[in-house]
């Protein structure tokens, strides 16, 4: 039996938006890293409802190819899931970079601005959430290439590394969107979010801002723009 010491918690991550610094209208104004921290038994409920409600769209036609995923989901899933995130209990921060407010240092390479992205919502985050002794699963969505995904784990355990009390268990993992749930509902709030800040739409995201514990324009008060 596990001492209990601490707490296990969980965090869940994704990205949205692209890495490419430059100006075009197929590229995004911003970059963005968002968690969703959710403890064990709420876990467990998140999984085996949103299996139900998988099923229970299957059989009504509204079958799925492969996972609920925010941009690719039909209206009316997506409603179903964002009425179905309502009723957990679970935190979910996200980090914004405005990639024109970037220093040159900052975007030499998607890796190192990746890098960056994560450091920052770490900094922050971490002492909010974890306390010695606690364990944290750490589950990324899987990126790219093997030598891509290579890249960005050295990225993110060096970020933990120097963000996270060195007397917190912690282990990364990369998984694929469509092998956890979890994942699944921090793409979808993590899509909320990022609408509201790169359109300005907010029809989602008022379905889950209870959720959404902060949102931090890293480069906000900046006013220099580079490119």
């Amino acid at each position: 039996m596990r001492a209990e010491l601490g707490k296990r918690r969980y965090l869940f991550s994704d990205e949205s938006g692209d890495l490419q610094c430059r100006t075009s209208t197929n590229v995004s104004k911003y970059f963005a890293v968002g968690t969703l921290l959710i403890e064990e038994d709420e876990l467990a409920r998140l999984r085996s409802e949103m299996a139900a409600l998988r099923d229970e769209l299957a059989w009504s036609n509204q079958g799925l190819d492969s996972c609920f995923h925010a941009t690719e989901d039909s209206y009316v899933v997506r409603d179903r899931v964002f009425n179905l995130l309502q009723d957990f209990d679970f935190r979910v921060d996200v980090t914004l970079l405005q990639k024109n407010k970037a220093q040159p240092q900052v975007r030499r390479d998607e890796p190192t601005f990746f890098k960056y992205a994560w450091y920052f919502h770490l900094k922050y985050l971490a002492p909010q959430i974890f306390q010695e002794d606690d364990e944290v699963l750490i589950v990324a969505a899987e990126l790219g290439t093997k030598k891509v995904r290579k890249a960005f784990r050295g990225a993110i355990e060096d970020v933990m590394s120097q963000c996270l009390h060195f007397r917190v268990k912690r282990t990364l993992a990369f998984w694929r969107d469509e092998s956890d749930f979890a994942l699944m509902a921090v793409d979808y709030c993590l899509w909320a979010v990022f609408r509201k800040w790169e359109r300005g739409d907010e029809t989602n995201y008022k379905k889950i801002e209870d959720k959404v514990r902060t949102e931090y324009d890293l480069w906000g008060v900046g006013t220099t723009a580079y490119f």
